[in-house]
């Protein structure tokens, strides 16, 4: 028995009542920069470069050692370029992954760790069907990527790029606004899920290429889709709210099933009833749950702790890059064991909603650590559990927590006149078994190389150039085990990577 059951059982016997204690913040870490690894040519239609980096923290899993996926969504599209264009401002940035190194070192005074994040690779998202893409219009340019050719075809983050006369579940889409990504057990495959459909599509590790797309209950399209997201919103009256289609994404450490969530309400439902997604990854069998806001305004994540609790990320918009002062960013336990299925309901759900507790105000915890509200991101979107440590002796599950910066790197605001970086922001905080209840579980993931950016000779228009794609990366040995750190004083240190078969 580990020596935290251990204490609880004994408080029990003897009548104490114990108080869950609270995750720690172990370290910070961001990204910046301004470029990716895409090596893409050209600009996108408001004259930034197609390899731009940012929204780094729309989605963020673990990969094994020191290894994490991260997940931007569907562009630069906070620069407008046209006024009156029908797509939002959106531009034809290709969505895509980011796989990244995350180094924690340890340190004598202060947060346990550094954590240093490096870019290792970009994976661009593509289909080797045909995608239905905009035929554009006199003040803008086709919605298909340049790059496109007899094998390829690649997603983008225009709002236009549709197929006319079919719900937006129509998997022939080529619009795609990424939000969250897991991996699969066997490591070979990404599952990404999306606002625009919303859609849960998988898709190659290694190539970026596109191989199943998931069947959502119909319920949550639209009908009438449009590039506007005003106008799309006042012709539906069912489905998904706009640009809050299905923002998180679970999957079961057995990696059996993934388990979406919506960011907000759908329309047909009322405000503030959130509906749970839940996939067979094996039939594709489908159920629907309700989970009910306390204090946010949405959902922007869920991860396991087994297979059948989670975490929710629940939240309101306010913080770095809205101009205002962070207020709910808390994170809340939830069992879908005993759930009420809502399958076909519609309207007030609340009734049948999951039970939920408070697990962390992550507002809360970084003010407390030095941060000024005004300096916590707007948009905490991704959260995963990574390697263990061991901090003053106690095994910690990291919980890694990052943000969505909206491509902007710089903020000048009210609060921020003389303006403030904004960086791709990583949260590390550590947690227990005694936090978790002794109830977390990890997900097993098999050791496979990780993808390698390769560089082609392409021809266009007569000229040669050279640009990087999608690729495999079939030789590189598996990242190596993180360290074991140590300090003079109370040394925390890397216990392993804990989740790898």
């Amino acid at each position: 028995m580990k020596p935290s059951t251990l204490l609880l059982c004994a408080a029990a016997t003897i009548g104490i009542q114990t108080t869950q204690a609270a995750p720690v913040l172990l370290g910070i870490g961001s990204l910046s920069g301004s470029s990716d690894l895409a090596g893409l040519s050209g600009t996108l239609e408001n004259g930034l470069s197609p390899n731009t980096l940012g929204g780094m923290g729309s989605g963020f899993t673990y990969a094994g050692g020191n290894t994490y996926l991260a997940l931007p969504d569907r562009g630069p599209n906070a620069t407008s370029y046209a006024a009156g264009t029908p797509v939002d401002q959106t531009v034809s940035y290709i969505p895509r992954f980011q796989t990244m190194s995350m180094t924690l070192t340890a340190r004598t005074s202060g947060l346990a760790f550094d954590v240093t994040p490096q870019l290792t690779n970009t994976t661009l998202f593509s289909s080797t069907t045909p995608l239905a893409y905009s035929a554009g219009s006199a003040s803008l340019p086709s919605g298909a990527p340049s790059n496109n050719d007899a094998n390829s075809f690649y997603f983008s983050g225009r709002s236009d790029n549709f197929a006319p006369g079919n719900n937006s579940l129509n998997a022939n889409n080529a619009r795609l606004d990424p939000e969250a990504i897991r991996l699969s057990n066997d490591g070979k495959s990404v599952f990404v899920t999306d606002e625009y459909g919303p859609y849960v599509y998988q898709f190659d590790r290694a190539t970026g290429e596109r191989t199943r797309t998931f069947t959502l209950p119909t319920n949550l399209a639209i009908a009438i889709p449009n590039g506007i997201g005003n106008t799309e919103a006042s012709t539906n009256t069912s489905g998904r709210t706009n640009n809050k289609g299905m923002e998180g994404l679970a999957i079961t450490p057995d990696g059996t099933k993934l388990i979406g969530i919506m960011q907000a309400n759908l329309l047909q439902d009322k405000k503030n009833s959130v509906r749970i997604v839940t996939i067979d990854i094996a039939t594709g069998a489908t159920d629907e749950y309700a989970y009910q806001l306390t204090d946010g305004s949405g959902v922007s994540e869920i991860l396991a702790i087994n297979d059948h609790e989670f975490l929710v990320d629940e939240r309101d918009g306010k913080g770095l890059t809205d101009g205002t002062s962070a207020s709910v960013k808390k994170l809340y336990k939830i069992d879908l064991n005993g759930a009420q299925s809502v399958l076909g309901m519609s309207g007030d759900l609340s009734a049948k909603a999951v039970a939920k507790t408070q697990f962390l105000d992550m507002k809360t915890a970084l003010v407390a650590a030095g941060i000024s509200a005004a300096d916590i991101p707007a948009k905490i979107e991704g959260m995963t559990f990574g390697q263990d440590v061991t901090v003053n002796g106690v095994l910690n599950h990291t919980l890694w927590i990052a943000n969505d910066n909206d491509f902007l790197n710089i903020i000048t605001d009210s609060l921020h006149p003389a303006g403030v970086a904004n960086p791709n922001q990583f949260y590390v905080f550590g947690v227990t078994d005694a936090d978790l209840n002794n109830a977390y579980i990890a997900q097993q993931i098999a050791s496979v190389p990780a993808p390698q950016t390769i560089t082609l000779m392409l021809s266009g228009l007569g000229l040669l150039g050279l640009w990087q794609r999608k690729t495999r990366r079939l030789t590189k040995a598996m990242a190596k085990r993180c360290k074991h750190f140590t300090n003079s004083l109370n040394p925390p240190t890397l216990a392993g990577t804990g989740n790898i078969a």
